[in-house]
Parts: structure tokens; C-alpha cells; sequence
């Protein structure tokens, strides 16, 4: 079998494989549903630390922005 046969029924297998479960690739569902609530509980953590010397650092850009420092 040369190397183009044996990739068209690779393709092929692949195809009806994904035929027959309807395009339904669900992956590592468990392992996303992690990543995504250690990320929200990161932000948290971040934005409770953080929040306010972030909103005091872009009031004074806007401010300075404006020409309007304040005294």
C-alpha cells in the first residue's frame, strides 16, 4: 500500500467514524470545566488584591488625559 492509499483511508476512517457519532467531539470536557474555574477564582483573587490600586492608576491616566492632575 503506497503512502497515498494508505492516507485516503485514513481520511476515510477518520470521516466515517465521525459520521457515525454525529460530529459530537466532546474532548476533555472535565479538564476545560478546571481550567475555567481556576481561571475565574485567579481573577478574583487578582481584582480583590489589585482593584483598587488598578481604578486609582486609571483615574489618574484618564485625568492626565484630560489635562486635569489632580493637586
Amino acid at each position: 500500500m503506497n503512502a497515498v492509499t494508505r492516507d485516503l483511508s485514513e481520511v476515510v476512517a477518520r470521516l466515517h467514524v465521525r459520521l457515525l457519532t454525529g460530529g459530537r467531539d466532546r474532548g476533555d470536557m472535565v479538564g476545560w470545566i478546571l481550567i475555567t474555574v481556576m481561571t475565574a477564582a485567579l481573577i478574583a483573587v487578582l481584582w480583590a488584591v489589585l482593584g483598587p490600586q488598578l481604578q486609582d492608576l486609571l483615574e489618574e491616566a484618564l485625568n492626565k488625559a484630560k489635562g486635569s492632575v489632580p493637586g
